[in-house]
């Protein structure tokens, strides 16, 4: 039974993806709900079902109180015994079976899988987004709105079908039995309403924005734990744990401060409830009761009345903190909305086809890019890379040589000119083809917290035992990932690596990377500092390593220890974000330019990085 009710949806459902989601509260929503249609509508009716029956038996008993204090015993089962039979058996075997597929529709299709259908397509919308994008966040607070918007999503929903369409019937319900009971009844129940409605529509437009801002301040929180949890070396290095405590404290203070606010509106609305609640008493029984002695309503018409607005205030509290906690949960849709409901901005065109890659050759004309700040980075650079050719990049630190590398992956938008590959625009191909045709080795080589051979397959996923083992051995790691055994006790390739690989030295990191792209074999080649975390003994390794695998494939190098790159085809400096000087690099040498000096500067490899006077 509960398999049944559990996959009546998928929440893996195929669906058509959009670059720009809806920002706006109820499309955004009503896009996630479509596959939920027909079981929300099935939840709507068994929520007013159940809600009719409770009505139906306040107004049964009243009926039955009636006939109990106007007939004897005998009477009463003569004339009615058939139908209280009837009665009982519909209160053991119908009304459960209906509260249980209510229940079941609410707790074990709709609560589980809509939470996990918004999280599984957020998270496929998120990762669609460009490097930058994710350049401009906390990776905590994107995982963190991830992690809350889906539940209370959820928890939305669920109240909308549990608590507001019984509320609906309840209401409503209410209405109809006083009317029938005596129409002066529905007076105090209709002045009531007013002011619970008053109520209900203060709480809504105070909750929301309330918590809106207490999980905005949540995500904050984890944001800033998150990065110095992340960066854990540095702030051991500086000893700094006090300021990153007291970094912590103000978003953990200001979490407590905003959900202080929240907390406040809701405890002025339960305090409102209580005295509505008590005049509804008061006055629906009190009037119940002066029409009885009158002579103008039954006992059974005073019980019932009686029963119903002690019903209601039982069930007035419920419904009231289900409306506000609908309205805070919506909060944090809104909240998470501002994450996973951005668009995306780095798009394939619509016409976009599979890079063919024919030689490798490599065109840059009239690259510009600033990163929107209108200075700094490249500058009308122009180059052509010949196919086959190794090409070192050198330059002072921020002249945009990763700049460079970026923008032949298409991490971002060019800002002006273009990047031709074999006589195509990047911007006109596929991402996913674009970057399958380069590896690429960076400085910063962190790995997934994942086993040492989940992160040598991340360069192909295909490939044997053997290969990966092949591809180890020639980044020169075989022998140390032999050596590997995690707190779990899993040992070699099966070793987990820490998060961003902080179990393994940044040699060791270095060279589980270069056997990833090894492994990944792509015909362009792209090394940003590949041997800056590697001991002089390794480098020398490495770099016979490296130079096997640029045989037949394009190669852009850029280094600042300038040994790495010394046996290159040709080398670039750029300088002010263009190319001043190109050659071999003893040509270099001998034009006593830019080149020499970094040459003769050099202390262990390395470029004086003093600044261009």
């Amino acid at each position: 039974m509960f398999q049944f009710f559990e996959r009546l949806v998928d929440p893996y459902t195929p669906y058509i993806e959009t670059n720009k989601p809806s920002r706006r509260l109820w499309p955004f929503l009503r896009d996630y709900m479509q596959p939920f249609k027909k079981v929300l509508w099935m939840a709507a009716v068994t929520s007013l079902v159940v809600a009719a029956v409770e009505l139906w038996l306040i107004f049964y008993m009243g009926l039955l109180v009636d006939v109990l204090s106007t007939k004897g015993e005998d009477e009463v089962w003569q004339s009615h015994g058939t139908e209280l039979i009837w009665i009982a058996v519909f209160l053991l075997l119908f009304r459960p079976a209906i509260q249980v597929v209510d229940v079941l529709l609410l707790n074990n299709t709709i609560l589980p899988n809509f939470g996990t259908l918004i999280r599984w397509r957020a998270h496929r919308h998120v990762l669609r987004q460009s490097v930058g994008w994710f350049e401009n966040d906390f990776a905590g607070r994107i995982a963190n709105r991830i992690m809350q918007t889906p539940p209370a999503a959820g928890e939305a929903i669920y109240e909308v079908f549990d608590a507001m369409a019984y509320a609906t019937a309840l209401f409503v319900g209410s209405f109809i039995l006083l009317y029938d009971i005596d129409l002066r009844l529905m007076a105090p129940l209709l002045i009531w309403f007013v002011f619970y409605g008053a109520l209900v529509r203060w709480t809504i437009r105070t909750v929301g924005p309330a918590s809106k801002r207490s999980s905005d301040a949540l995500s904050v929180i984890t944001g800033r734990v998150v990065d110095s949890y992340t960066n854990i070396h540095s702030v051991k290095l500086f000893s700094h744990n006090e300021t990153e405590v007291e970094y912590a404290h103000d978003a953990i203070e200001n979490a407590r401060v905003t959900f202080q606010g929240e907390m406040r509106i809701l405890t002025k609305m339960e305090l409102g409830l209580v005295l509505l609640n008590g005049a509804l008493i008061v006055a629906v029984v009190g009037w119940a009761l002066g029409l009885s002695m009158s002579g103008l309503a039954s006992v059974g018409a005073v019980a019932a009345a009686a029963a119903l607005t002690l019903r209601l205030n039982a069930m007035t509290g419920w419904i009231m903190w289900a409306v506000s906690s609908f309205f805070r949960n919506l909060g944090v849709v809104s909240g998470g909305m501002e994450t996973i409901a951005q668009p995306i901005t780095l798009i394939d065109a619509p016409d976009a086809k599979e890079l063919e890659l024919a030689n490798g050759k490599i065109e840059v004309k009239d690259l510009t890019h600033h990163y929107g700040r209108g200075h700094g980075g490249l500058e009308a650079l122009n180059l052509t890379i010949q196919p086959g050719e190794k090409l070192g990049v050198v330059g002072r630190s921020g002249v945009g040589k990763s700049t460079l590398g970026k923008l032949l992956l298409r991490f971002y938008d060019i800002e002006a000119g273009s990047i031709v590959i074999d006589g195509q625009d990047i911007s006109t191909v596929t991402q996913d083809s674009l970057r399958n045709a380069i590896g690429m080795v960076q400085q910063d080589s962190s790995l997934l917290h994942r086993s040492v051979r989940d992160n040598i397959l991340y360069g192909c996923p295909d490939a044997t035992n053997e290969q990966v083992i092949k591809a180890a051995q020639q980044a020169e790691a075989h022998d140390f990932i032999l050596e590997l055994q995690d707190a779990e006790g899993r040992r070699a390739y099966d070793a987990q690596v820490g998060e961003r690989g902080v179990k393994l030295s940044g040699g060791q990191r270095q060279r589980i990377s270069l056997a990833r792209v090894i492994l990944k074999d792509a015909p362009i080649l792209l090394l940003d500092e590949a041997t800056s975390a590697l001991d002089c003994e390794v480098e020398e390794q490495i770099q016979q390593t490296l130079y096997g695998m640029m045989e037949g494939k394009t190669v852009i190098a850029i280094a600042h220890r300038l040994s790495a790159i010394a046996k290159m085809d040709r080398i670039i400096v750029i300088d002010g974000g263009k190319v001043v000087e190109e050659g071999t690099h003893s040509a270099l040498l001998k034009q006593n330019g830019l080149y020499a000096k970094f040459w003769s500067r050099q202390s262990g490899g390395f470029i004086n990085k003093e600044k261009q006077s």
